[in-house]
């Protein structure tokens, strides 16, 4: 009797030590979870290698006992779910959402307060959130730290930026984990508003790779009502733990039961090509949140902005030192000369676009307030109604829509996020009123309220807000600055495109480092479409501002790549009419690139390196390949097998001369014309910096074939 006590109690233990494990679909990946000593903990595997080793969870919370240990198991479910869903745009047309899930609910003993762990395992990576049920002795609770850990097996390569609560407008970095530390000060680059933690901290999106060659990515998914997680690294045991964004108290997060985090995310494979193919991030977001999505359309514009980033033109009307809404009577103040949104520029960008089939033309600096607007921590800096006196809104809307064409708003805040909420419903509605159906927001600078950040509760809470608050006007929005995206445009599709990221305006502000967008789809983008604003054709920005002296570090066939490369359903051509005008052949391309997509299709990848895409067409069987290469040459290798076999196509080749450099020769290019079919292929050299673009056209007439050379 006293022997199969023995063996009843060591089970028990057994069990309350090992609640549970999981397996993804397919069987890759394996999940466990434990109760250590009453603290919760999970490890995962992939293909039987050590992803995450065992790492614990839990909260400190303020004025009140830590959600961290002595946790009893009082149920365990598990489930599957296999749906397949179509989002309203995107990289396919078509997304599977396939997970095993383990849900783990857990009592603290003596405080007698519960908390759930969800687990999903899909085939792509883990995702895991902490749910907090209604209960009467965990109610309102204010968040100190989440101690999520994320322990690494080894001293992996990391793609980073510094963990900042207030920007991620900064150079990736690739080195060791145990390097993070060295190389911080230097990473950390001048920006209108930063504010960084930690020698070690990081953001995520974080890609990694480990030395036996898996690639690794950490990130959050369903950031709602919640502050933004950064990773802080032990980089003497190689374990990352959350650190959320503080608020101007230092407090992490206000919660109010029942209740839930953001998704926790890894993304993991022993192929790269894996990580830019997961949909894992998409899928762990709900479904979407409006039954009318007619009026959400994907965007291909133009705008009068590049001329003001390259310091060619201003935003403002006058060179008045400091304006008050309603006071200043620009009628009676004297014109700099310099200002962009006038009547006469908008016009030519409206006949542009509409001999050239854009869709929108983005005016910014069209409104008053531009003269002191950055860095006086002004409340009332705009007020999104009233146009500069040279802006005519009436006229230009009607000329616009005469020919075929949308105006795209601008409301930069300023960072003063108070003064855009209270002006938000009638900045809305003059939107509605004068067609406008997409804006442009910013967030430069400095909060206000003073001492948020850009990545807190409170400011992640007014990004929602404005968001679907634009829904009520059907409009889309593309937020400039906000927190980086976590797959919330599946819910909100009206959010179609953010910044969140060192984008093309850098290459005016001294330059992106050469292998820039060879690492943003497996960071940034990881989370939901960038407005990387593509498509410089002058690389040398003295010739629109001799005094200023930087230049894209891209070729010119390269920025024709990015509009594969980097996805969005929001896409900017976004050097000037007058100098597409010069360079039409290539023009071509950004002209024939779709912005929306039927099916994605890796066909290179390495974070860092290269990256090469093939997009097929949402509206038709033509395909197009984009190929983003770093500061070494390289040739291509890329077969045509993603094709539809015993059809013909021509294939035109908007590629690098032998002789092409991102810095010394950006402007060598080439075009040439192939017929392909699915079993063609390709060695195509690629320049330091540059890369190519393929547009493949389904042969509908056999005698366009005649004279091209077969691949």
């Amino acid at each position: 009797m006293r022997k199969l006590l023995y063996i009843f109690t060591c089970l028990l233990l057994s069990y309350k030590a090992i609640a549970g494990e999981l397996n993804s679909p397919n069987g890759n990946f394996k999940l466990k979870f434990s109760l250590e000593n009453g603290k919760p903990t999970y490890q995962l595997d992939y293909k039987n290698q050590a992803i995450i080793l065992p790492s614990t969870l839990g909260f400190e919370l303020v004025k009140a006992q830590d959600l961290l240990d002595n946790f009893e198991l009082i149920a365990e479910t598990t489930d599957s779910f296999d749906e397949s869903w179509k989002p309203v745009w995107g990289e396919r047309s078509e997304i599977r959402n396939q997970y095993n899930e383990l849900l783990v609910a857990l009592n603290q003993k003596g405080t007698e307060r519960k908390i759930n762990i969800r687990f999903r395992l899909f085939d792509d990576g883990l995702g895991f959130r902490y749910e907090f049920p209604q209960q009467d002795n965990l109610q309102y609770f204010i968040i100190q730290s989440e101690n999520t850990q994320f322990a690494m097996a080894g001293d992996h390569t990391a793609f980073w930026i510094p963990g900042d609560f207030d920007t991620q407008e900064y150079n990736y970095n690739k080195s060791r984990l145990s390097e993070i530390r060295s190389l911080m000060q230097e990473a950390i680059t001048p920006n209108a508003s930063q504010t960084q933690f930690s020698p070690t901290g990081v953001q995520t999106s974080l890609m990694m790779k480990t030395d036996n060659n898996l690639y690794i990515n950490l990130h959050e998914a369903a950031l709602i009502d919640y502050s933004c997680m950064h990773l802080e690294l032990d980089d003497v045991n190689f374990i990352f733990q959350s650190h959320l964004t503080p608020d101007v108290l230092g407090n992490m997060a206000y919660m109010q039961a029942p209740t839930q985090s953001p998704w926790r995310t890894v993304i993991a494979s022993d192929q790269a090509a894996d990580i830019l193919q997961s949909t894992l991030t998409l899928n762990l977001n709900e479904p979407c949140a409006y039954e009318d999505t007619e009026w959400i359309k994907p965007v291909k514009y133009i705008g009068v902005w590049w001329e003001m980033i390259s310091g060619m033109s201003s935003w403002a009307y006058t060179d008045l030192p400091a304006v008050k809404l309603g006071e200043t009577d620009y009628n009676k103040t004297e014109p700099n000369g310099t200002h962009g949104a006038t009547n006469e520029n908008v016009r030519r960008y409206i006949d542009f676009a509409a001999e050239h089939g854009f869709d929108q033309v983005l005016v910014e600096g069209w409104n008053e307030g531009w003269e002191d607007w950055f860095g006086k921590s002004k409340d009332y800096v705009f007020d999104f109604l009233t146009p500069y006196p040279d802006f005519d809104v009436e006229a230009l809307n009607e000329y616009a829509h005469s020919k075929g064409v949308k105006l795209m708003m601008h409301h930069e805040t300023s960072g003063s996020t108070r003064n855009y909420e209270r002006h938000m419903d009638q900045a809305y509605q003059f939107m509605v009123d004068h067609g406008y159906n997409a804006v442009k927001s910013g967030y430069v600078g400095n909060m206000i309220p003073r001492g948020e950040t850009h990545y807190g509760q409170w400011m992640v809470n007014h990004y929602q807000y404005a968001l679907t608050k634009a829904a009520d006007y059907k409009i889309m929005v593309n937020a400039h600055e906000a927190v980086r995206p976590t797959g919330l445009s599946r819910t909100y599709p009206n959010l179609v495109g953010n910044e969140s990221a060192r984008g093309t305006e850098y290459e005016s502000f001294g330059g992106n480092n050469p292998d820039h967008t060879t690492i943003l789809p497996f960071t940034r983008l990881i989370g939901g479409p960038m407005d990387y604003t593509p498509g410089i054709f002058e690389t040398d920005i003295s010739q629109y501002n001799p005094n200023n002296t930087s230049y894209v570090r891209s070729t010119l066939a390269r920025q024709l790549a990015l509009y594969v490369t980097m996805y969005s359903p929001l896409q900017m051509a976004a050097d000037l009419p007058q100098t597409y005008e010069k360079y039409m052949d290539a023009f071509q391309f950004i002209k024939d690139v779709p912005v929306d997509w039927q099916e994605t299709v890796i066909l290179e990848a390495e974070p860092g390196d290269y990256i090469t895409y093939a997009r097929k067409d949402k509206a038709s069987e033509n395909w197009f390949v984009g190929r983003t290469n770093d500061e070494e040459a390289r040739t291509s290798k890329i077969n045509f097998h993603f094709l539809t076999p015993g059809k013909k196509y021509i294939a035109t080749v908007y590629a690098d001369q032998k002789d092409a450099h991102y810095k010394d020769n950006p402007k060598a290019y080439q075009i040439k014309q192939y017929q392909v079919n699915s079993k063609s292929k390709l060695n195509q050299y690629c320049a330091p910096g540059g890369g190519y673009a393929i547009s493949i056209m389904e042969v509908t007439d056999t005698s366009t074939l005649k004279g091209l050379k077969k691949l």
